[in-house]
C-alpha cells in the first residue's frame, strides 16, 4: 500500500471514529431523558451504538488507534452536546480536574465494561461469567464458569450504567431483581457464603472450589450498593435478606481472624485472613452486620506490615496491586483513619511505589507503560507485581492495575491508560475494553476479559468522577456503623 492511500485510510478511519464519539455521547445523553424515552426507541438507539462499535472493532484491525487532537475533541463535543449538559442532574463532581479528553476516555471505557457485565450473564439467573473473549459481537460465550466476585463487580455496574443511561432503566431493574432472587432463592449456600465459581445457569458448584469468604465479600458488597441505589421494595428486600444470612462468626471457626473458604470435603480451609490485602470488606462487613456481627476488636486481629520502598512507606502484604484497591472500591475511607492508617492515603502510596517499581525496570517499562497485578500472562495466570518482586515478571502489562487506581493517582493513571489505548489500542482494545493483559514487545495480547478486572476498572472509574459507588453503598447503614465501631474518625 502507498504511502498516500494508507494516510487517506488513517485519515477516514478518524474521521469515521470521531462520527462515532459525537453519536455515542448524544446517545447518552438521550438516554438520559429515558423517562421520555420509549423501549422502542432506546432499542434502535442501542441498535446503532452497537453497530458502530462493530464496526469500530473492525476498523481497529487495519488502523492503529490514534487520540483525537484537541481541535477535533472540543469540535466533536460541541456538537454532540448542543442542547444536552455532560453532566446530569445528581451527578457529584470529581476533585480532580477531568478533561474534555478524559471524560469521553473514561465514558467509553465504562460503557465498555457494563456491556460485559450485560452480555456475559444469565439472563435466567443473573450470574455473570468469569472471562469471555473480547472479540464478540454482542453474543454470550460459550462457557459456564460463573464467577461470584464478577457477579458483585456487575451489579455495581447495573447502577453505574442506570446513572449514565447505558442501558434501560426497566430492564436494569429486572435484572437486579432477578440476580438477587436468584442468589437468595435458587443458587446453593452454607451458612449464607457462596462458592468461588457455579454454573451460570444452573448454579452447580464447579468443580471443588472453596465456599469463599472473599468472594461472597465482593458480591454483598454489589449487592449492598444495588440496595443503596435503588429506590425499589423489592430489590432492597432481597438484598436485606441475603446479607443478614451469612453467618460471619461461623467462618471464623473459633479463630482470632476469618478462614479463606470451607469445601464439603475438607472443612475450614487452613489458610486464614491474617495479614493486610482486600480483607477490609470482610471485617467491615461482618461488624456491621446486624444478624450475626463479630465484635469490632476482630478489626485489631489481622497483621499490618510497612514495606519501605523508594521512599514511600506504606501498609501492605506481599500482595499484587488490586488488594490495595478492591475494599477501596466501596468503602469510602476517604478522609478518615483508624487507630492504624489512612487507608486511602496509603493506596495511594502504594501506587506510586507500584510505578516506581515498574520504571525500575526500564528494559521493559516507561511512563506510558506500567501496572502489573493479577491477571492472565502468556503462560496462564499469575498474582504478580512489585514491590517486592512476586511471579514470572516478563515485561506484560495489565490495564486494570492502573484503572483500578484512578481514584487514588489520577494524573499517572489516565496518562498511562490514555497512552496504552493510542499505542496499542488496535489489538490491546476490544469491545469490553482493554485486554486483561498484553506484551506488545512479545506480540502477545490476551484474548479474554476478566470480570473482576473490568470490574474494578469501571468501578473506580465512576469513583474518580461522581463517586456514584461510595455514595451508594455508604446509604446503608451497617456500612457506616462498621466503621465507626472499628474507630475510624474524620481527619
Amino acid at each position: 500500500m502507498s504511502m498516500r492511500n494508507r494516510l487517506c485510510k488513517e485519515q477516514n478511519a478518524l474521521s469515521c471514529r470521531t462520527h462515532a464519539l459525537a453519536a455515542t455521547i448524544l446517545f447518552v445523553c438521550a438516554c438520559r431523558a429515558r423517562s421520555t424515552t420509549s423501549r422502542v426507541e432506546f432499542q434502535k438507539n442501542y441498535g446503532r451504538w452497537n453497530a458502530r462499535l462493530n464496526q469500530e472493532n473492525e476498523e481497529a484491525e487495519m488502523v492503529p488507534q490514534q487520540l483525537l487532537t484537541r481541535r477535533q475533541m472540543l469540535t466533536t463535543l460541541a456538537l454532540a452536546t448542543a442542547g444536552c449538559a455532560l453532566t446530569s442532574p445528581g451527578f457529584a463532581q470529581s476533585a480532580t480536574k477531568l478533561s474534555a479528553a478524559d471524560e469521553t476516555f473514561l465514558d467509553e471505557l465504562e460503557h465498555r465494561a457494563v456491556l460485559f457485565f450485560w452480555e456475559q450473564a444469565s439472563p435466567v439467573s443473573g450470574q455473570i461469567l468469569d472471562r469471555a473473549r473480547n472479540d464478540l459481537n454482542g453474543e454470550r460465550a460459550p462457557r459456564r464458569m460463573a464467577s461470584t466476585a464478577s457477579t458483585g463487580f456487575g451489579l455495581t455496574a447495573l447502577c453505574i450504567a442506570d446513572r449514565r443511561g447505558y442501558l434501560p432503566h426497566d430492564q436494569i431493574v429486572e435484572r437486579v431483581r432477578t440476580t438477587l432472587d436468584w442468589h437468595l432463592n435458587h443458587l446453593p449456600e452454607v451458612h449464607g457464603f457462596y462458592y468461588h465459581f457455579s454454573d451460570v445457569e444452573t448454579g452447580v458448584r464447579t468443580g471443588k472450589v472453596e465456599l469463599s469468604s472473599i468472594d461472597t465479600s465482593l458480591l454483598l458488597c454489589g449487592i449492598l450498593t444495588a440496595r443503596g441505589y435503588f429506590d425499589d421494595a423489592r430489590i432492597q428486600s432481597l438484598a436485606t435478606q441475603i446479607y443478614e444470612r451469612v453467618d460471619w462468626p461461623w467462618m471464623l471457626n473459633n479463630g482470632p481472624t476469618f478462614s479463606m473458604g470451607w469445601t464439603p470435603e475438607s472443612g475450614f480451609l487452613a489458610s486464614r485472613w491474617k495479614t493486610y490485602c482486600e480483607l477490609m470488606m470482610i471485617y467491615l462487613l461482618a461488624i456491621g452486620s446486624k444478624s450475626h456481627p463479630v465484635a469490632p476488636e476482630y478489626w485489631t486481629h489481622f497483621a499490618r506490615p510497612v514495606i519501605h520502598y523508594a521512599g514511600y512507606d506504606y501498609i501492605s502484604g506481599n500482595d499484587p496491586l488490586f488488594t490495595h484497591q478492591y475494599s477501596h472500591a466501596w468503602f469510602d475511607f476517604r478522609g478518615k483513619r483508624d487507630a492504624y492508617a489512612d487507608y486511602f492515603e496509603n493506596s495511594v502510596k502504594a501506587t506510586h511505589a507500584h510505578k516506581a517499581f515498574c520504571l525500575s525496570y526500564p528494559k521493559w517499562y516507561s511512563k506510558e507503560y506500567w501496572g502489573i497485578t493479577a491477571s492472565d500472562y502468556e503462560g496462564g495466570y499469575a498474582a504478580w507485581g512489585g514491590p517486592p518482586a512476586q511471579g514470572p515478571l516478563d515485561g506484560s502489562v495489565v490495564p486494570s492495575a492502573a484503572a483500578g487506581s484512578l481514584a487514588f493517582v489520577p494524573t499517572d493513571c489516565l496518562s498511562v491508560l490514555h497512552a496504552m489505548r493510542s499505542k496499542w489500542g488496535n489489538k490491546a482494545w476490544g469491545r469490553y475494553g482493554f485486554v486483561d493483559a498484553f506484551h506488545p514487545a512479545a506480540n502477545w495480547y490476551d484474548p479474554d476479559v476478566l470480570g473482576i478486572d473490568q470490574g474494578i476498572s469501571v468501578v473506580m472509574a465512576e469513583n474518580l468522577r461522581t463517586g456514584l459507588v461510595w455514595q451508594s453503598f455508604m446509604r446503608n447503614p451497617e456500612c457506616s456503623r462498621a466503621m465507626q465501631l472499628a474507630g475510624f474518625r474524620s481527619l
